[in-house]
């Protein structure tokens, strides 16, 4: 065989290659960015993967595992359907290729934990879908580095304890969900749930938890009511807890509030509660004070304020500068901000009679806007100031008598001679006037005289 020949041999082989990895896998859909392998019946990811698509559904198959060799070969990756498997874990660099995952289902499969590698690498990651699953931990370090996560779905799981702490302001800016709901935790760590991101509050879902009933779950709750979040508005009844741990004994807590009439001081919240609700607006910079007046009358009452961006606020627990509480529970703030709007809870208890009741107030800081620039003032003023520079010109510029002459007695003119005598000019004496004349010479003469005349 001739090197042209082997060479002709080696560019078909290439060829072929070339080809078989672009070819659309058995069984599957291939469609211009996406490849579809859904109700297959497949038990294992395809071999060969074109490199093209954005979009792989491999949902509803009987796959276990996940080759992390398969998913290199797809660059271009950005969502990932796995739902309706049977996968029960997840290999060490599953996803380093894929960088540019967005989405990733993996719901409805047979995971039980949530290991610390599961998801290293997907930055730009913005939805995970892990609910019907059997998961029963979620380690600590779990979602690190998703910063661009927006979605979280662990709901119909067996998790008894979350990880609140790993999700902070820095580390997840974007995390506006966050659905812990159908699980079986008795009790949150509330410290952990107080200082999650305010967005992440707004969605955190956790209903139809085993949750034990007792007073700072209330409070948590009962503030997150008040402040209309989705999570209590659309799922009400689905918030139930269980009294002493008893889950014979579940209540609806929005519903059957009786059980809280009992709780004890220092767990700030009791039953009834009266509310008073006002509203105030102010502009960035300004010192604004907000009442504590309840129904309540006693002199031996404690106020604890829960704001929106820091937390509870008590006398005791006052260390900033930029705000402060009076001996009446008056919270001061010195100079608003606009991260300073939101809706500020007071609770006031009287100790004696183990008694509170509850203030709300919704403050809102707005930016200081300029003046408007009134051109209807400004043209009037403009036209006053101009009409008595007018009179002033007319009627009060002194008459130069010495050149006025007095019109006779008949004249119709009056005073107006002296008043427009300025308006005339002065007439020249003839007699000191000079004229120059230019006389021009026959052609030929170099010379030009002028002669004054006079």
């Amino acid at each position: 065989m001739t090197s042209e020949h082997f060479q002709v041999l080696l560019l078909l082989l290439f060829c072929v290659l070339h080809s078989s990895e672009q070819t659309c896998p058995s069984k599957c859909l291939c469609m211009s960015d996406t490849v579809r392998c859904s109700s297959v019946g497949l038990h294992k990811l395809p071999q060969s993967l074109p490199s093209f698509p954005a979009n792989l559904d491999f949902s509803h198959n009987h796959i276990t595992w996940l080759d992390p060799d398969t998913l290199t070969k797809t660059p271009r990756l950005e969502k990932l359907w796995m739902a309706h498997n049977e996968i029960r874990t997840l290999s060490h660099n599953l996803f380093r290729n894929v960088s540019g995952l967005r989405l990733l289902d993996l719901s409805s499969n047979r995971l039980q934990m949530v290991e610390q590698h599961y998801f290293h690498g997907l930055w730009r990651l913005e939805e995970l879908r892990l609910f019907n699953n059997r998961i029963t931990l979620v380690e600590g370090s779990s979602l690190s580095g998703l910063s661009s996560l927006k979605k979280v779905y662990f709901s119909f799981n067996q998790i008894t304890h979350f990880p609140f702490f790993s999700i902070q302001d820095h580390t997840h800016p974007f995390l506006a969900m966050l659905d812990l709901s159908s699980n079986r935790m008795s009790s949150l760590p509330w410290e952990d749930v107080k200082a999650l991101p305010q967005l992440v509050q707004q969605g955190l879902y956790t209903h139809n938890n085993s949750l034990i009933c007792d007073c700072s779950m209330y409070a948590m709750f009962w503030h997150w009511n008040l402040s209309e979040y989705n999570s209590i508005k659309d799922f009400t009844d689905e918030h139930t807890c269980n009294v002493n741990g008893d889950p014979r004994r579940s209540i609806r807590f929005f519903r059957d509030k009786r059980f809280f009439r009992n709780c004890t001081v220092e767990k700030s919240i009791m039953q009834p509660v009266t509310v008073l609700l006002s509203y105030v607006v102010v502009f960035e910079g300004d010192r604004v004070r907000l009442d504590c007046q309840t129904s309540l009358s006693s002199t031996n009452l404690s106020f604890t304020w829960l704001s929106p961006s820091k937390g509870f606020i008590t006398q005791s627990s006052m260390n900033d500068t930029l705000i402060s509480m009076l001996p009446n529970g008056t919270l001061e703030i010195h100079a608003t901000t606009i991260n300073d709007s939101g809706v500020y809870l007071c609770t006031a208890v009287d100790i004696k009679q183990a008694l509170n009741a509850t203030r709300a107030v919704n403050v809102t800081v707005l930016l200081p806007t300029a003046e408007p620039f009134n051109t209807g003032y400004t043209t009037l003023l403009g036209c006053m100031v101009t009409l008595a520079l007018i009179l002033t010109y007319l009627f009060l510029t002194p008459c130069r008598c010495s050149f006025c002459k007095q019109p006779p007695a008949h004249s119709n003119q009056g005073t107006l001679s002296c008043i427009f005598s300025s308006f005339t000019r002065e007439q020249p004496n003839t007699d000191t006037l000079k004229h120059v004349a230019f006389m021009e010479h026959p052609m030929g003469e170099e010379r030009i005289e002028w002669i004054p005349q006079s």
